[in-house]
């Protein structure tokens, strides 16, 4: 059996129940770069640890055909595996293509839910994600093609009239990111933010209009990876983000 097990957006104390009864019982645990070593402490001593991090553009990130290949081979040696993913496996995690190869080889899974880095980052950054009068829809999108792209499939005038927009892995291509929305019809003075270290005692977190938060990212010296958050739900609530053009740091 598989578990493909969502951690949630970064604090350990987020991941469910189930997630963490699973991690309890797990003989082996495929984890990911950004997993808080608060929940690796959960595993049994005598657990198999097998780090799989992945990261954008860079060197040495674990190949896709690598992580699910071991999770075919533990399970076929009858063991409890684990796939500890970041937010929630099935949302920009992989876990639809993990779960495939392991249907289309025969091995029985799970997919334990776990709190997507978009609804965790702005809860922590105290965004309402949807709101009644200003936010009545949401789209959650990857920013991890360039726009300019063929690999790029959104429809940018559709997403322009969307009460809330968050964009994953976006910080890479946030120029480009603007620029299509603005040109697509959305107004460049919808209030924006850029959330790093979600849920983490270092978060951070920005707040300016959309045609100013690439710059104001840079100044900052955000860190990847990080979420989008574009829609006047960023400003709704009388916060310390309100009024601040950085924000470090969320009480336990």
């Amino acid at each position: 059996m598989v578990s493909l097990v969502g951690a949630g957006p970064g604090s350990a104390d987020l991941i469910t129940v189930r997630g963490l009864k699973r991690l309890r019982e797990a003989d082996v645990v495929v984890y990911d770069a950004l997993i808080h070593p608060d929940l690796l402490a959960e595993l049994r001593d005598d657990a198999e640890r097998v780090y799989a991090g992945k990261r954008g553009y860079c060197v040495g990130s674990t190949l896709q055909e690598t992580i699910c290949d071991v999770l075919v081979n533990r399970a076929r040696q009858g063991l409890r595996v684990v796939r500890l993913k970041g937010g929630d496996p099935c949302v920009f995690g992989r876990g639809g293509e993990e779960a495939a190869f392991l249907a289309e080889r025969g091995i029985p899974f799970e997919i334990v839910p776990g709190v997507t880095t978009a609804v965790g980052a702005c809860a922590a950054a105290k965004i309402p994600l949807t709101h009644r009068d200003i936010g009545q829809s949401v789209a959650l999108i990857t920013g991890h093609f360039d726009p300019d792209s063929p690999e790029c499939t959104h429809d940018w005038s559709a997403l322009a009239k969307m009460s809330t927009l968050v964009v994953y892995m976006g910080l890479r291509h946030l120029d480009a990111i603007v620029d299509r929305l603005i040109a697509a019809g959305l107004d460049p003075e919808t209030p924006a933010a850029v959330i790093a270290n979600a849920t983490l005692p270092n978060q951070t977190v920005i707040d300016s209009p959309l045609s100013l938060i690439a710059e104001e990212a840079r100044n900052a010296a955000i860190p990847a990876p990080a979420i989008l958050v574009i829609g006047e739900v960023v400003g709704a609530l009388n916060n310390p983000l309100a009024g601040s053009r950085l924000l470090e740091g969320v009480s336990a």
